[in-house]
């Protein structure tokens, strides 16, 4: 029998998308329920769930209310209902924000980024796998541009005949090589002598602008190995004008959808880099870290939800985090462990700059 409290809805909240608090509570009762279990969920599953407590009936009743809103769907008649992406994004708006990492979360990533050294890239691209592990989704990260950090070091390396590699230092941390080819007189002397006048013009300066050197030294052969050595500089510097994506756990897209051609569609799109930076870019332009179904714009993704988070270095947006999973994929964890990380990476980023 139902109660006149039962029939009685509460006042809505501001904030809650016009939902009175029953409501709200069941709603996000059942995405909670199918963020676990994937399966359509009846009213039995949400009679204790907090903020509810009322009769079978009762939430019957507001979850039929539901579905004419647009917050719930009923794939089968005789089925329990899914939430829509409308549901999911009262969900996520009723969040707030990340919350906090569980402890286990935590001291994974306390302990990743306690033994994570090397060069930059190797440690984004480890990054991403950290992420898929934490969340279970596909990680993106896209690393900060090199193009305009400044020289901190370079130095010349003799490979053998003809062949040298220059190896330049930046200020952000980042390792850059590439080798050149010799003049036929160039011995280990003339490397040498190269490689420090290189050093010394470079230094301080972005990669892209590093300037001919004006004045010639003594040796011509110097100044021809030192010319192709700021032409490899400069060479590096515009290759780095892209911005560079690691992706991380792409064969998890296979188990989160039933569909082949979903599984094709997502693959598909990961694998053109512009397209998931642009991407990653324009959901952070649009003010959001959660894009839900077709608000991110792309087609192929309309099944999917992407949770975004930059990464700053002293108040300086230095790369992106993205995590790519369905719909139905564990909010909370993905905001918290995007968050989480991406503060770290930051901290690392900033330490390795300094």
């Amino acid at each position: 029998m139902t109660t006149s409290d039962e029939r009685t809805s509460e006042p809505t909240h501001p904030g809650d998308g016009g939902l009175d608090s029953r409501k709200a509570a069941i709603l996000n009762a059942v995405v909670n329920e199918y963020i676990g279990s994937a399966l359509p969920v009846g009213s039995q599953h949400v009679v204790d769930a907090p903020g509810v407590s009322v009769s079978s009936a009762t939430v019957r009743s507001d979850m039929a209310a539901l579905e004419r809103d647009g917050y719930l769907a009923q794939p089968h008649t005789s089925a329990g209902r899914i939430p829509t992406d409308k549901g999911y994004r009262f969900f996520v708006d009723q969040l707030g924000g990340p919350g906090p990492l569980d402890p286990g979360g935590r001291q994974q990533v306390r302990q990743f980024f306690d033994h994570a050294h090397g060069e930059i890239e190797e440690m984004l691209e480890r990054t991403s796998g950290l992420l898929a592990d934490l969340t279970d989704c596909t990680a993106m990260v896209v690393g900060p541009s090199h193009e305009s950090a400044a020289v901190r070091s370079v130095q010349l390396v003799g490979l053998g005949h003809r062949l040298a590699l220059v190896v330049v230092v930046l200020a952000d941390g980042a390792v850059q090589k590439q080798s050149i080819e010799l003049p036929e007189d160039a011995d280990e002397a003339v490397v040498s002598e190269a490689g420090g006048r290189l050093a010394a013009h470079a230094l301080g300066s972005p990669l892209a602008q590093v300037a001919p050197v004006a004045a010639p030294s003594a040796v011509p052969v110097v100044d021809t190995v030192v010319a192709s050595g700021v032409a490899a500089l400069r060479s590096l510097g515009e290759a780095d004008g892209h911005d560079q994506l690691f992706v991380g756990g792409s064969s998890r897209m296979a188990a989160a959808f039933d569909a082949v051609d979903t599984v094709r569609s997502v693959l598909t799109i990961l694998e053109q880099q512009l397209v998931v930076v642009s991407l990653l870019r324009d959901i952070l332009d649009t003010g959001l870290t959660v894009a839900i179904g077709t608000e991110h714009g792309v087609e192929p993704l309309a099944s999917c939800a992407i949770v975004v988070m930059p990464v700053s270095v002293d108040g300086i947006k230095a790369g992106t985090i993205g995590l790519l999973g369905p719909t139905r994929m564990n909010y909370p964890l993905a905001l918290a462990a995007a968050r989480v990380v991406g503060d770290r990476l930051g901290e690392r980023l900033g330490e390795s700059a300094r």
